[in-house]
């Protein structure tokens, strides 16, 4: 396995901790890696039920892919409204959504092509 690899398994572990650790909801991770036209290896898609539980997971996969690898987003939009907030962590993107606008944008059929996996939840 490559360093990447590792790299990504890691984050993406982290990154699904801290949906985890404030409840967030339907996580899917898709895997993008043998679609030519992908920006990145992996979308992770989750959503809360309000703008504060938005910012709330947006704020602990912060806290936590900080703590343990002390890494933070190249870029983040979208925390103004809450509704749909982007997390740019290069090769992995996290969007965390309101309930509603993920139905609404069903990103998930944008990427038909992906290998889909969907974590459970512990609650």
């Amino acid at each position: 396995m490559t360093k990447k690899a590792i790299n990504n398994d890691v984050l993406l572990a982290n990154i699904i901790k801290g949906i985890e650790e404030v409840k967030g909801n339907d996580i899917d991770i898709l895997d993008l890696r043998e679609i030519d036209t992908a920006v990145c290896d992996y979308f992770v898609i989750c959503n809360g039920n309000s703008n504060t539980q938005v910012n709330a997971i947006v704020n602990s996969i912060q806290k936590v892919v900080s703590k343990e690898l002390k890494d933070k987003p190249w870029h983040v939009e979208g925390s103004d409204n809450a509704e749909w907030v982007l997390m740019d962590y290069v090769s992995i993107v996290v969007h965390v959504f309101q309930k509603h606008i993920r139905e609404y944008y069903n990103i998930e059929s944008l990427w038909g092509d992906a290998k889909i996996t969907k974590i459970e939840n512990k609650y």
